[in-house]
């Protein structure tokens, strides 16, 4: 860290993991800033200027008295003062100001008594216990989600007489007639065609059973759809692309509400277990930043400052995908690398807190019954080998190809989708693609079940006890290696039926996944592009297997695969290609990685992971460097600015302010010469966020600038409390009232609400150091000046339509501010 004081303001240098941020604050207070190099015209900073809860004793006593009862904006706070409309960026300024100026007032108070000091400790202990409350809710959610899920997808295929609560597995772990070759049959268990007609083999009971599973599959999605469409809309679709971009600083109301929490919990379980291609990883995301909004709102430290608030939901997304994929490690870096637009080392701390809290919790409960986090936990016992890499690069060439065809298809699909008839029957469309999906998944053993079901076995090793298909090679019966080192085999007739069966269900996966991600019901991504790439993975793992067994003695193999030896482990190939394709979709890279790793348990495969991740990345980007998430932010018109996108234009300030030529003049504010009737009116003729304040409409100096919705508030509370103010009332913003004609209206001071250091640039200001400060800084707006006269403004909104008219793209798709 580095401080440097400059024209009395103070600064500091920090880089904390790979963003940098700005904050001007008070004399002996740091900024955190690599942008002093910029020609910014900064005026002196007003500590009331981001000062929302007056102190009624700090008015002037003579601005009582010889003006006649004037108010300065407030006599005491009062509700939404500071607070922000629905779809609007907040100030993250004016967020960092506020939380500084009340640490300041808690640490001076905690000097004055023991009752204080100890309040003191409870606000700096707060953030730890938020982060224990988030880990422990959504740590028992996610069990009682995969719980659900393991029942309800056995549901479809039969029941356990026993208790019907029992899933298929649970159903025969408690009978004692349960064989260890026919372990997945037991008389508790009976499949519906066997309790209704009392047959299990032959045409009618597959007929009977083929419709019950369309049957449950119908009425699952349909269940599914009606909640979110009657109780909860937001809680659709997989949450993170919004989850970005309420992280970077929108208001989205209701996003991260109860009724969204209780809905998509319950609507998850529902659409994962009708067998839809979805997976419930990228809605853990978003239940487990309900749960971070719903206990930040119980503690005023956050629930009052936005930009503290989004500290706990990106905490919150640590937790999630630490009980997505039992990886809490990957959690704390999924929330740093794809979702988090401020990170500080602090949050840092209390994310790897909160994903190892959630992740205890999932622990415990052992919703899968084998001591793991994850269902598909496996453990290889063969080392790769630098042969090997070329395939594991081919699988990492084929998920950087599936992730470009996937985005460009579904966005096209979505976008289809909301221009045309078909997003007015979302309910139907679900059906549609649900009965379609049941009806070609029945057939195949690798599609019937569940997907992460399908991934385990996909990534599990063939051991001398696995009864799966995949596993059935011709063994030598003099063979006498211990189980665990099984040489490579010829491959059986079971492997070869495998791998057609394999081949359809892949050809299937990818085309069904694009029609189903974007429906009107939640929705995950994760699972899905983690199939597809294991599905491709396993098919080449089994071919350089059989290979490598056949042609022993080709160079490749000489040196390494010897007869006899176990060479080649399939399962790490389809680990490999899911990593791979999740990359391509995605563009994670270190948290990709990372997240594999914790899968597996082992070092020795990090590697081949690193190099299908990295050129999956290489290949989607050659193609286009937006993941799945980023596209959808832009289709939705989301105001999000990726820090990861470069701005290369010679643009320059002057070309993207308001107002252009031709365009009506800039709406502004007098210090000293409108009424409350002429506020008032502009307030209601205009749309704006806020007014630029200046001397005098001829001189167009500015003074500073105030906000929309604290303009409205403040004088609606003085017309209430403060007697006098009438509609010709003058409104001034100086710190003394104007001279005004004898019996004139009390005048309206609103000098506290008014920002006097708004961020200004030069009219000649480089579009590229604009667009970095916006990034940097999560400014609202930022006015143009020239020699201290006010000339336009630029909002976020503005620079969005800028960068995307740059790119060739339709700059009317940013549709907020």
């Amino acid at each position: 860290m580095k401080f440097v004081s400059c024209h009395g303001l103070h600064v500091c240098f920090v880089k904390s993991m790979s963003l940098c941020v700005l904050f001007p604050v008070p004399p002996l207070s740091p900024v955190v800033s690599q942008l002093t190099r910029y020609p910014i015209r900064q005026p002196h900073w007003n500590r009331h200027s981001y000062t929302t809860l007056i102190n009624p004793n700090m008015v002037n006593a003579g601005d009582m008295n010889g003006s006649g009862n004037l108010m300065d904006f407030l006599d005491e706070p009062f509700p939404d003062v500071g607070t922000y409309e629905d779809f609007h960026t907040i100030d993250w300024l004016r967020e960092k100001s506020r939380d500084t100026d009340r640490h300041r007032k808690i640490t001076s108070k905690s000097k004055e008594s023991i009752w204080e000091f100890i309040k003191s400790l409870l606000d700096a202990w707060s953030g730890w216990v938020v982060m224990l409350l988030i880990g422990l809710l959504a740590g028992t959610l996610a069990g009682v989600i995969d719980l659900a899920v393991d029942w309800m997808t056995d549901l479809k295929e039969g029941v356990c007489l026993s208790a019907f609560w029992y899933s298929h597995e649970q159903c025969c772990w408690t009978s004692n007639e349960t064989t260890f070759d026919d372990r997945d049959k037991c008389p508790q268990w009976q499949k519906w065609s066997e309790l209704l007609v009392g047959q299990s083999e032959g045409a009618s009971a597959y007929i009977l059973n083929y419709f019950l599973y369309i049957m449950w599959a119908l009425c699952f999605a349909f269940l599914a759809v009606s909640l979110v469409r009657v109780f909860a809309p937001y809680a659709c679709g997989s949450g993170i692309p919004e989850i970005k971009t309420i992280l970077s600083g929108f208001i989205i109301r209701g996003y991260l509400g109860k009724w969204t929490l209780l809905i998509k919990t319950v609507t998850l379980v529902l659409v994962v277990s009708s067998g839809l291609s979805l997976g419930k990883e990228g809605p853990l995301v978003h239940v487990a930043c309900c749960c971070g909004n719903f206990f930040s709102s119980l503690f005023s430290k956050y629930s009052k400052n936005e930009g503290k608030r989004r500290e706990v939901l990106s905490a919150a997304a640590a937790a999630g995908v630490s009980v997505a994929f039992g990886a809490p490690i990957g959690g704390v870096l999924f929330s740093l690398e794809e979702v988090s637009y401020y990170f500080p080392l602090k949050t840092l701390w209390r994310s790897f807190f909160a994903a190892l809290v959630a992740a205890f919790t999932l622990r415990s409960i052992n919703p899968f019954g084998n001591s793991r986090l994850v269902l598909f936990y496996v453990e290889y016992h063969t080392p790769w080998y630098m042969a090997e890499l070329f395939p594991f690069i081919l699988l990492g060439v084929f998920g950087g190809l599936w992730g470009t065809l996937f985005i460009r298809c579904n966005i096209a699909w979505c976008r289809r989708r909301k221009t045309t008839r078909l997003g007015k029957y979302p309910v139907l469309e679900v059906i549609v693609i649900t009965a379609i999906t049941a009806i070609i998944a029945y057939p195949n053993p690798y599609t019937r079940r569940s997907t992460s079901e399908l991934i385990s076995e996909l990534f599990n090793d063939c051991g001398a006890l696995e009864s799966s298909q995949l596993c059935d090679y011709v063994n030598d019966p003099n063979m006498t290696r211990p189980v665990d080192d099984i040489p490579d085999r010829p491959a059986g007739p079971g492997v070869y039926t495998a791998m057609w069966q394999l081949a359809l269900a892949l050809v299937f996966k990818i085309v069904i996944t694009i029609f189903t991600f974007g429906m009107k019901i939640p929705s995950g991504l994760f699972i899905p592009s983690m199939a597809v790439g294991a599905m491709a993975g396993r098919m080449v793992g089994i071919g350089v297997e059989q290979l490598a067994y056949h042609h022993h003695d080709w160079i490749i193999f000489r040196n390494w695969c010897r007869p006899g030896a176990d060479c080649v482990t399939p399962g790490l190939y389809a680990m490999v290609g899911a990593a791979a394709c999740l990359g391509g979709v995605t563009r994670m890279t270190v948290s990709l990685v990372v997240i594999m790793f914790e899968l597996t348990g082992g070092l020795e495969y990090i590697v081949p992971l690193m190099a299908a991740a990295v050129t999956s990345k290489w290949v989607a980007d050659a193609f286009g460097k937006e993941g799945i998430y980023e596209a959808h932010i832009h289709l939705n018109g989301y105001p999000f600015l990726d820090v990861k996108d470069e701005f290369t234009h010679r643009t320059l300030a002057t070309d993207v302010m308001r107002p252009r030529r031709g365009e009506a003049p800039l709406s502004v504010l007098t210090q000293d010469s409108m009424t409350v009737e002429d506020v008032e009116t502009l307030i209601k003729e205009t749309d704006y966020n806020g007014f630029p304040v200046v001397v005098s409409k001829d001189s167009e100096r500015l003074i500073g600038f105030a906000q929309r919705r604290e303009l409205i508030l403040a004088i609606k509370n003085a017309r209430q409390r403060q007697d006098g103010v009438v509609s010709n009332s003058i409104v001034y913003f100086t710190e003394d009232p104007p001279e005004l004609p004898p019996n004139s209206p009390h005048p309206l001071k609103l000098r506290r609400i008014l920002n006097l250091s708004p961020f200004t640039v030069t009219d000649h200001t480089p579009m590229e150091t604009v667009v970095d400060i916006f990034r940097k800084l999560g400014l609202r707006q930022c006015l143009v000046t020239r020699s201290g006269r006010l000339l336009g403004i630029i909002t976020k909104k503005d620079v969005l339509r800028h960068m995307a008219q740059m790119a060739n793209q339709d700059p009317e798709s940013i549709m907020f501010n």
